[in-house]
Parts: C-alpha cells; structure tokens; sequence
C-alpha cells in the first residue's frame, strides 16, 4: 500500500489508498479547457490526464496564432500521487471547486501562460458514458462540462498578449474507463470492425450555454446523447436537459470534418434551430489527441517535454491523427436571433451509414 496526500481528504471510492483507483488499467482522470475571444481570435486548449495504474501523468497546452498551433506536451511518472496537478511547466490549481481553476504554464521552449477559468453556471453532468465492444469494456466513465470565460494572459515567443476582454470556452472534467496508453495487443474477437462517431458543441450565447454531445454507432443510432439549455447562474435544477436534439452537419468536401450544422433541439419554449458557420479549425492531436507521439498515457520516462508547432493549412486531412478536430463556429439561434460563439467537435473514425462513409478512411 501507498499512502499519498489524497488520503488525508474525503476522496476514497474503494477500501484501499487514494493511490489505486479499482483495477482497471484504463483508468483515468482528466481536465480539458478551451477558449477564444468574441471576435474567433486567440483560441486555446489544455489538456490534463491521471492514469494511475500506468503510474503516467501528462499535460498539453495549445495556442493557435496566425495560422499555426504553438503546442506545449509534457509527460513524467506520477509517483502514485494523484493530487500533484503539475506536469513540468504545465500545472492546474482548482481555486473554488465547481466554478474557478487556473492553469499555470511556466515558460518553456518559448512558451507560457496564466489563465483563470470562472464558470457562467453549475456544470452539467452528462448521462454516463458505457460502450462495451462484445464481452470487453471500451469506454465507462462520468464527465461534467462547464462553459465559463477567462482572464490571464498568453506569450508566445517573447510576444505576450492579454486575453481579450469577453473571451469565453469550455471546460470539461471526466474520469473513468477509456483507452489510454499503449494499445492492447490482443485483437477482439468476433466480427469486430473498428469505428467510432462523436460530435459535441458547447455553444456560448450571450446570457445562457447549450450543449449537445452524440455518441453513434455506424448506422447513427446514438448510444449516448444528451442536449442542455443553461441560463447565466443557474443551478443544477435549473438546467434543461433533453435527449431528443438532432444535427445536421455536412462534411467539408475531401475530408472528415463539419463544414456547418444546424442543431434542431427542443426547448421549454419551443423548437429551436442551432446554426453552425464554422471560422477556424482546432486540430485535437495538439492536446495529444490521436497523436502517435504524444497520445494520452503513453510513458515518455521520468520527465518529457517537448514543443509541436501544427500548420494548419498542410494538414493532410485523410491522415488518422488529423481526423479529430473542433471548429470554431459562430453560432445563431435562428427563432431568437441570439449570436455566440461555440466549437463543433467532431471524431468520425470507420463506416457511418448516415454521412456516406464505408471503409475505414473514406472522405467526404
């Protein structure tokens, strides 16, 4: 047994030390942030995983200036202790629980960053995410998600610039069960064919969010899917949750990614119509997303970090690791006239009946 500071707070899930989390090695426990200012300028992420039975924790930043995404990877053994939020340069302080954090980047390889989130709202809990593949768990775990704005500032190369004022983004905490680290070697058996749908728009209005997430299987039936309306301050038994909101999303010719979408989802008001123009593309491999070098949970040794700077204009849209993406969109409320800004994320991985996609990499 391990005893680390978790033990000395209200934390346990199990009879053992905060240190075991159960005994699945998939386990893990993450941060994801993004932001950007009113205008679609200055978009930022981060990125934060815990797998505490690889004894891995890693952390990314990213940045888009100009056309190119300035990206931040840092990996390093945990030593057992899950509440040592700091990877290298990269380190997250939880300041009020439910509502404010801060992320820290130390400069690093040119690199550096001081922002604090402050939540619009109470986050949602999204309806648990459980996807078995035959006899064998692929994904169960629990995620919250908040929408909130930012202050801080960001340097890049020795330019450091303000965050914008109204600069607004999205939060997210999961833990549980996914793949992470080194792939299982052992094939799944059956008739198995890899695939995989996802598409998620945390939308930002001017005094309410929206969120719609759908997991789907190939021929579009949702596993998991759920859409919530949120006012500014509300709390958990004021928000609006329904399962029952559809998109409708085209993909930009030659690829797999959004070229728009209209959300159609129910409201205690009526229907409402979510139009998507998507401004600009977030490539998720710069957070370690899908990314061959620096996919989640992989072990780099005691301490890594490394620098990435993504072109966005030469990403080969047909390469697996450039397949995940979020498109910053401007977004209107076609019955209320509302104007806000949101991303469209999207993972379209195999056959997908309902967008024309057959064979594993197939574009649009």
């Amino acid at each position: 047994m391990v005893l680390t500071r978790g033990d000395d707070f209200p934390l346990h899930q199990t009879p053992e030390p905060v240190a075991y989390a159960g005994t699945d090695r998939n386990f893990y426990d993450r941060y994801f942030f993004n932001g950007y200012a009113p205008d679609g300028s200055g978009f930022f992420a981060v990125a934060f995983g815990v797998y505490p039975h690889l004894n891995v924790a890693d952390a990314h930043f990213t940045i888009i200036r100009d056309g190119v995404e300035h990206c931040l990877h840092a990996s390093c053994e945990m030593g057992m202790e899950r509440l040592a939020l700091e990877v290298g340069p990269i380190r997250i302080e939880v300041i009020e629980p439910l509502k404010v954090l801060r992320v820290i980047v130390s400069e690093h390889s040119g690199i550096a960053a001081d922002l604090t989130f402050t939540g619009r709202a109470f986050p949602i809990e999204e309806p648990r995410f459980v996807h078995r593949i035959g006899p064998r768990t692929f994904m169960d775990y629990t995620r919250l998600t908040q929408n909130g704005h930012y202050a801080g500032w960001i340097e890049v190369d020795g330019k450091r610039e303000a965050i914008a004022p109204g600069t607004a983004g999205t939060r997210d905490r999961s833990w549980g069960v996914r793949p992470v680290g080194t792939s299982d070697t052992q094939p799944h058996a059956g008739s198995y064919s890899p695939a995989f749908f996802w598409q998620w728009t945390p939308i930002n209005l001017p005094s309410r969010s929206l969120f719609f997430h759908i997991n789907a299987n190939t021929k579009g039936a949702a596993w998991n899917t759920r859409a919530v309306i949120e006012p500014d301050g509300a709390g958990a038994e004021e928000q609006y949750h329904t399962d029952l909101a559809t998109m409708d999303a085209p993909q930009e010719k030659g690829t797999r990614w959004p070229s728009g979408g209209t959300l159609t989802l129910p409201s205690p008001d009526g229907l409402l119509h979510v139009n998507f123009e998507p401004i600009g593309r977030f490539q998720m491999r710069g957070l370690g997303y899908t990314s061959p070098r620096w996919g989640h949970g992989l072990h780099h040794g005691p301490l890594e970090v490394e620098r990435e700077d993504i072109d966005l204009a030469d990403c080969a849209p047909g390469r697996p690791d450039n397949l995940h993406v979020q498109m910053l969109c401007k977004v209107r409320v076609a019955e209320t006239g509302e104007e806000g800004m949101g991303v469209f994320e999207q993972l379209v991985i195999g056959p997908y009946e309902p967008m024309g996609f057959k064979e594993m990499l197939d574009l649009a």
